[in-house]
């Protein structure tokens, strides 16, 4: 399972904000930017920043991804 920031980075399009700003907004580290540009994870403390910034919930600035055979052997169970 791979994480995906996709809508975190659309989000910050459609606010006009960079990272710098989401990094400004919120008080993480440059670093903890740099692991969700990589699709890393990071702390559900760091995701409860981001959406009090944004007023929204969790699955609105990130997503579970799934490969192949993880999503064949879910739908088995």
């Amino acid at each position: 399972m791979k994480v995906s920031y996709k809508k975190l980075w659309k989000l910050l399009i459609d606010k006009e904000m960079n990272k710098t700003d989401l990094r400004n907004a919120t008080g993480v580290s440059s670093a903890t930017i740099a692991k969700m540009t990589n699709s890393e994870e990071v702390t559900m403390s760091v995701l409860t920043k981001i959406c009090e910034v944004f007023r929204c919930n969790i699955g609105d600035v990130v997503d579970f991804v799934y490969d192949d055979q993880q999503q064949a052997g879910a739908k088995q169970v």
